[in-house]
């Protein structure tokens, strides 16, 4: 198991972002850029959506797949670029103790607690 993990943090994280981008905003989200990746998810693609078939009245059929598929390749070239936060979001990561704060406090007076409860050896 410890394999597991050891190969998990040594995975490059801008390449998983543009495997996940086949569902476009997937890969924003596994950034954890969840504005940018929700916006994505629901309000990108379906205003591409219409755009591609509005346009494919014009263009006989053709933006239908060019729209598309140059979307795809912007939204994944977009997370591959994106910095990652990762662990920047102390709110979403409440048991770390560098994050400082209200939390922090309360989860070293717990492990305080803990360890007095503890019989001596």
């Amino acid at each position: 198991m410890n394999e597991i993990l050891q190969a998990w943090r040594q995975v490059d994280r801008d390449r998983i972002a543009l495997i996940l981008s086949v569902i476009p905003g997937a890969g924003h989200l596994y950034k954890h850029h969840y504005t940018a990746g929700f916006g994505l998810l629901f309000g990108g693609n379906i205003l591409m959506l219409f755009i591609a078939l509005l346009l494919g009245m014009a263009t006989f059929g053709l933006s239908m797949i060019v729209v598309p598929v140059v979307y795809l390749f912007a939204v994944a070239a977009s997370a591959y670029y994106l910095p990652d936060w990762h662990g920047h979001h102390a709110y979403l990561h409440p048991w770390r103790h560098e994050m400082g704060g209200e939390a922090a406090a309360h989860i070293d007076a717990i492990e305080d607690i803990e360890g007095d409860a503890k019989p001596a050896a």
